[in-house]
């Protein structure tokens, strides 16, 4: 986009309050290596604010998208004269939310299609709108992009709000940014990282009962989900070696105050989606 309309782009990266751990400030200076004025803002109240007490999944990212786009509406009317609001959607995001090029059914609203609100003012613009992940990662190298950039894997529009089972709170998100740092910190140490398509943590709406020492606990359960795929519409489950799941699991565990047991998700797409909601 920096090359095709130069200084006519404003870029602006939302902090929604539901980001992983750093997320913000590693994606602020790696846009700065490609010489783009990020302009950040930190809207994160706001969205908590309206999340606040919200657990069906589709309403959360209706929530969200509408949520971005008032966001990006005073942004433009500050900057004065936007017109458009430049969007990374892809395929799958398409194919999941809306009826396109066939029937289908919606399985979930992406916050960046389902999920935008009526009557926005700004125009769309989406060049990799029928482009799937793959191919997405393909055209990241032939336009030269470092490979922190094309390596990384697939994160959501709604970030944690919809890997928290339930209601979002500010506690719920700090302890589930701790378990997922811990999870992808291990992929990394262990060199598999770049053999997962995609892998994440889920906070779950349940507690059991464990023991620390002589003591009962009565904690939060996480769920651990890491999948091979090449564009995302179909997935299996990555076979980690159990002696890494192992150790994750004891880090976890150790390292996370308020979490007692770490389960493992072994369900393909389909049936299942790669995200939990």
């Amino acid at each position: 986009m920096l090359r095709a309309i130069g200084d006519r782009l404003h870029a602006i990266f939302v902090d929604n309050g539901l980001l992983r751990k750093d997320e913000f400030s590693n994606v602020v200076s790696m846009l700065d290596t490609l010489g783009i004025d990020v302009h950040a803002v930190d809207a994160s109240a706001l969205f908590l604010e309206r999340l606040a007490g919200v657990e069906d999944p589709e309403e959360k990212r209706k929530i969200i998208g509408s949520t971005f786009i008032d966001v990006f509406e005073v942004q433009a009317e500050k900057m004065g004269g936007v017109e458009f609001l430049a969007q990374g959607t892809l395929y799958p995001d398409v194919i999941e939310s809306v009826s396109f090029k066939g029937p289908s059914a919606t399985i979930k609203s992406h916050h960046n299609v389902g999920g935008l609100k009526e009557g926005m003012r700004l125009k769309l613009v989406e060049p990799l709108r029928e482009l799937f992940k793959d191919e997405v990662r393909a055209l990241g190298r032939v336009l030269g992009l470092p490979q922190q950039f094309v390596r990384r894997h697939p994160f959501p529009g709604p970030g944690l709000a919809v890997r928290i089972i339930g209601d979002v709170t500010g506690e719920r998100l700090d302890l589930l940014r701790e378990v997922d740092a811990i999870f992808i910190d291990e992929l990394h140490k262990n060199k598999i990282y770049d053999d997962i398509w995609q892998a994440f943590s889920v906070l779950l709406p349940v507690k059991a009962v464990g023991v620390m020492g002589d003591e009962r606990t009565y904690e939060n359960v996480v769920a651990l989900r890491a999948v091979t795929s090449v564009d995302g519409m179909t997935a299996d489950w990555a076979r980690i070696d159990s002696d890494v799941l192992a150790h994750i699991s004891n880090r976890i565990i150790r390292d996370v105050k308020g979490v007692n047991r770490v389960v493992y998700d072994v369900s393909s797409k389909p049936p299942a989606t790669i995200e939990w909601e």
